[in-house]
């Protein structure tokens, strides 16, 4: 297989704040890096009370600092909401802190809704600026360049290495033509995946960063020790999904024993379809739809989501995963 690595949403389940979440996050990066992982990620989102890391930057230097190999970084950071001076500072300093282990991706979807859009003191149109605010980041992390006005210290010369994360092909064709590592979501949005690829691997041109095209993909994995137990603890997440159908959010909930019971045939349809790219099962049936997900996509790297309402069982499906592959 792949490498394989974890996108990690610091959900809060139901009963417990953020708190306990961050906690339990620093616990799986720790048994991660133990598993061999190659980085970890955590992602920014606002205004979501089942999310838990929206201050992204802070919740990277957490986890570093409770680590010691493992590579953390962003999936992502949502560049819209912020001034590229400020990502560059805040991943300078991390990457000063964490040598070599800090990766920064970066999206253009704000991660949030209008109106605490406009809590960020953002508009929605700045997302038009990605491009050119991406450029001014890769600038102001470079070397600096003599007589430079504006500097991000620390961060100038530090070089975190980005990515370009998307479930469009506009993100798609960015990495390609500035020559930067493609992750596609295709965990929750499935539908331009396999034109996205075609545009990144056709368009490419060779950077500094990478001579190459590199893509990775997001799946969601469920893994325990029978299939009947894994779809048990799969509901969570299509509850969520379903959820997220309905409008209503909110924190993540215990299994249930049939998830017909929960969701209508239009929410079945629409949550079943952002989960299209989602594997749950034992650790043979894991094994199989991940090797037939890698023949599908030939991806670089797999990135896999599994959000648990149990800890125990969290960590235990990325233990499995591990055990899959030697190379992880």
């Amino acid at each position: 297989m792949v490498p394989v690595s974890i996108l990690d949403l610091v959900p809060v389940i139901l009963g417990e704040t953020p708190r306990e979440a961050l906690h339990k996050s620093l616990d799986l990066a720790q048994h991660a890096e133990s598993f061999g992982y190659k980085r970890y990620w955590v992602a920014e989102h606002h205004n979501m009370t089942g999310i838990g890391s929206a201050a992204t930057s802070v919740v990277i230097g957490y986890l570093a600092g409770g680590t010691s190999t493992i590579r953390v970084g962003s999936g992502g950071i949502m560049l819209p909401n912020h001034s590229p001076l400020v990502i560059a500072e805040q991943f300078g300093t991390l990457e000063s802190l964490y040598p070599g282990r800090i990766d920064l991706g970066l999206g253009r979807a704000p991660g949030t809704d209008a109106r605490t859009l406009q809590a960020l003191r953002r508009t929605t149109f700045t997302s038009d600026r990605f491009p050119e605010d991406l450029l001014e980041l890769m600038l102001l992390l470079a070397d600096p360049k003599p007589g430079q006005p504006v500097r991000a210290v620390p961060g100038a010369g530090t070089n975190v290495p980005i990515w370009i994360l998307g479930s469009s092909t506009f993100g798609a064709e960015l990495a390609a033509t500035l020559g930067l590592p493609y992750a596609f979501a295709s965990h929750f949005a499935p539908d331009a995946l396999f034109p996205a690829l075609e545009i990144y691997r056709t368009k490419f041109k060779p950077s500094k960063q990478l001579d190459q095209p590199y893509a990775m993909m997001g799946v969601n994995v469920v893994a325990a020790d029978t299939d009947e137990e894994a779809r048990r603890l799969f509901t969570t997440i299509q509850q969520s999904f379903t959820n997220l159908v309905r409008g209503a959010g909110g924190k993540l909930q215990p299994p249930i024993d049939d998830i017909e019971d929960y969701w209508t045939a239009p929410e079945k349809n629409h949550a079943s379809h952002m989960l299209k790219y989602s594997i749950a099962g034992s650790p043979q049936t894991v094994r199989s739809e991940m090797e037939n997900f890698i023949e599908l996509t030939h991806a670089d790297e797999l990135m896999i989501v599994t959000s648990l309402y149990d800890h125990r069982a969290r960590i235990r499906s990325y233990e499995i995963v591990a055990e899959l592959d030697p190379t992880i």
